[in-house]
């Protein structure tokens, strides 16, 4: 059932930012994002065998990312470049979108309302999966990871506040559907409002404990409430 939190959250809300990694699409459903991580960690020990166990000691690629500046420009550049075509390589065998993503981007378009895709991942691998599944049509703008900067990623605000400038939608009118607390953390650095998509067991409570405006267990109930806020 809609919650009256989320037609609120909506009706106030004249751009949609979805996260793409959950609300769109499972990007590591064909390739693990486990393997990738060690692809990654075995690169980077190459350039600083410090941070072997740093990284070794993690299964996600992005956190790898997040260590690589610590051994130089070199490695950074090189990281960035290997989990980039990984995770275009990831979106072709990653199935299709989530269910009720591509109900949700028609009805945030058939409303009126504005759309973008914010993203940790890389522009390239959110832009291959558009294409792929013949959605790009239902995107204003695409807002990928900046390249060599990840410290931009969320929950820092660069890429919400990139978003609002390229849709000409200020931060406050816009709301961010993202599936981890760094996405609320983001959202509400920025002031504006988020919905947290638990999609899986006990995201509800920590999505709602990070300052999420609303939390839904499946994007057709954020499709429906679109369609009734039209």
């Amino acid at each position: 059932m809609e919650s009256s939190a989320l037609r609120d959250v909506l009706e106030a809300t004249r751009a949609v930012l979805f996260d793409f990694d959950g609300p769109i699409c499972d990007v590591f459903a064909g390739k693990p994002a486990p393997d990738i991580a060690r692809h990654l960690a075995a690169t980077l020990a190459t350039f600083d065998r410090s941070l072997e166990d740093k990284a070794y000691g993690t299964d996600d690629p992005m956190e790898i990312l997040r260590l690589a500046p610590q051994a130089g420009e070199r490695a950074l550049q090189t990281i960035e470049d290997e989990l980039s075509k990984a995770e275009v390589s990831a979106v072709r065998s990653a199935g299709l979108p989530v269910s009720g993503a591509v109900a949700a981007l028609k009805a945030a378009r058939t409303s009126g309302r504005k759309v973008a895709i914010v993203s940790n991942n890389s522009t390239a691998c959110v832009h291959e999966f558009l294409l792929l599944h013949e959605l790009q049509y239902l995107v204003d703008a695409v807002v990928g990871r900046a390249p060599c900067r990840p410290e931009a990623m969320k929950p820092a605000p660069d890429s919400l506040m990139h978003a609002s400038s390229d849709l000409a939608v200020p931060l406050r009118d816009c709301t961010l559907i993202g599936d981890s607390v760094t996405d609320i953390e983001a959202a509400r650095a920025t002031g504006g409002r988020s919905i947290g998509f638990a999609n899986k067991k006990g995201k509800e409570r920590s999505l709602a404990a990070a300052g999420a405006d609303a939390v839904v267990t499946t994007m057709v109930a954020v499709a429906n409430a679109l369609v009734k806020a039209s």
